[in-house]
């Protein structure tokens, strides 16, 4: 996926934004989303999951890691517990057996990314000027 920079002005554009992105990737792909709490890293991977025919993504914060069974199933994953843990824990969720067939999205996952795939595609979201607003860049990156 090639880089690129865009502005997003409402939730439902960030929600757009994410369908996008999701008709776009297949089994295996794998999306690192970093952005600061409140940025919208949940509401872009509901979008994505309307992509792929799911509804009711919520936010993994408390359990995690979620799958949602579709075709190609959505496997959700909210790693900011663990950032300040042994990397063993994030070993427990064994995410590599599932990467394959599914598409993943890893909120905060920067640190254990490079321990499961050798490419993916990584999503900044940073608040831009009003309230709504934010500066999305997309990067797709080798390992």
């Amino acid at each position: 996926m090639p880089s690129s920079i865009r502005e997003i002005h409402s939730a439902a554009q960030m929600e757009e934004f994410g369908a996008e992105i999701g008709a776009q990737l297949s089994a295996g792909d794998l999306i690192v989303l970093r952005g600061e709490l409140g940025a919208g890293k949940t509401t872009f991977t509901r979008g994505l999951g309307r992509a792929l025919g799911i509804e009711g993504v919520t936010s993994p914060t408390f359990v995690i890691s979620k799958i949602y069974p579709a075709p190609i199933p959505l496997l959700h994953v909210d790693a900011y517990r663990l950032l300040d843990s042994e990397l063993a824990l994030f070993d427990d969720l064994d995410l590599e057996s599932r990467i394959p067939q599914s598409i993943t999205v890893i909120e905060w996952g920067g640190d254990f990314v490079k321990r499961l795939v050798d490419s993916y595609i990584t999503i900044n979201i940073e608040f831009g000027t009003g309230s709504d607003e934010r500066i999305v860049k997309v990067d797709g990156i080798e390992i």
